[in-house]
């Protein structure tokens, strides 16, 4: 027996414009999956990038892997959630941006006591691609420095307070004086406003000359020239996102002659590919949120029939911290 779901999809890649609102007919969870009410959505920057054609997708288009609420129904084989379970899942196939959805189990993770589901889906996506940024792509140590861009946003704001917690002397790069006292409030030793400041000129001050041993960049092409100049030698340049666009193909020669430098592209995608992996990580996260080093901040809360509106936001870098969206 079908249910009736409130999604958001596209029909052509495009700006914001092309997301519209649509009422499905929802068949009933198959073989293990689980329906789920949701009654919060994370918003993410990738949703940009699918719905945009950047990241080339099926059509017509859903949005979004990011949600948490209650299980309503459970598919056939399933024992390891029953109705009424908070959950919260992240990553998979697209299409979060809706009230109701059919979730393979694998993806899938229970609600600790004493998180919100708001919470939750704030925090999963982002907080599991801090995980593997610090901890296992370049595993950050005690008393080193690390420059993290976009530090005010929803993983810039973990980022630091993980990177705290950890130990290490936090760099952030934010954009204007809100932004940046926002960073400091979340960890970051040092928050350079990059609207007024020389950025790599401002690392080599900080770190008495001797550069930063791992960037972490989400902005792509804009930031790409300071990242690289930031660095000490034999430093890891982490690229993990293009809000400004891809960077500029990077040769090898360039490494070498700015000091045997290391450049990496990393996916949540490759660092949390399996169940295990999911667990695993989220498992990280929310061990540090009950103990009390990771808050969440939810900087806006948007309407689902306000996605066009959120992703102009997302694009025009107006949002702060982390966005949801409400069915």
């Amino acid at each position: 027996m079908s249910s009736k779901a409130r999604v958001v999809r596209y029909a052509q890649p495009g700006g914001p414009e092309v997301l519209a609102m649509e009422t499905i007919d929802l068949a009933d969870p198959g073989p293990g999956e689980v329906q789920i009410r949701q009654s919060v959505v994370g918003l993410n920057y990738q949703d940009c990038y699918f719905r945009s054609g950047f990241y080339p997708a099926p059509l017509p288009g859903a949005v979004g892997t990011e949600a948490a609420g209650t299980v309503e129904k459970v598919g056939a084989g399933v024992t390891a959630f029953a109705v009424g379970d908070r959950v919260v899942y992240a990553g998979g196939a697209s299409g979060s941006y809706a009230d109701l959805r059919n979730m393979p189990i694998e993806r899938v993770l229970k609600i600790p006591a004493g998180v919100s589901e708001a919470d939750a889906a704030a925090l999963l996506m982002k907080g599991m691609t801090v995980e593997y940024l610090i901890t296992r792509c370049y595993p950050i140590k005690q008393g080193e420095w690390v420059l993290f861009w976009a530090a005010s946003g929803g993983v810039g704001l973990i980022a630091g307070q993980w990177g705290r917690h950890l130990g290490a002397r936090m760099i952030g790069v934010a954009a204007g004086e809100e932004k940046c006292r926002l960073a400091r409030e979340n960890g970051y030793e040092v928050v350079i406003d990059r609207t007024r400041e020389d950025v790599a000129a401002r690392v080599k001050e900080i770190t008495g000359g001797a550069g930063v041993p791992v960037v972490y960049d989400s902005v792509g092409k804009a930031s790409f020239d300071a990242s690289i100049a930031s660095l000490a030698p034999r430093g890891y340049f982490v690229s993990f996102g293009t809000t400004t666009g891809a960077p500029p193909p990077v040769e090898a020669g360039l490494l070498q002659k700015k000091g045997s430098l290391y450049f990496t592209r990393p996916t949540l995608a490759t660092y949390c590919a399996t169940r295990d992996e999911i667990a695993m990580s989220a498992g990280k996260l929310f061990d540090l949120v009950a103990a009390g080093a990771i808050k969440a901040h939810v900087g806006r809360r948007y309407r689902l029939d306000e996605a066009v509106e959120a992703h102009r936001d997302l694009e025009a870098g107006k949002t702060i911290g982390s966005s949801l969206l409400i069915p």
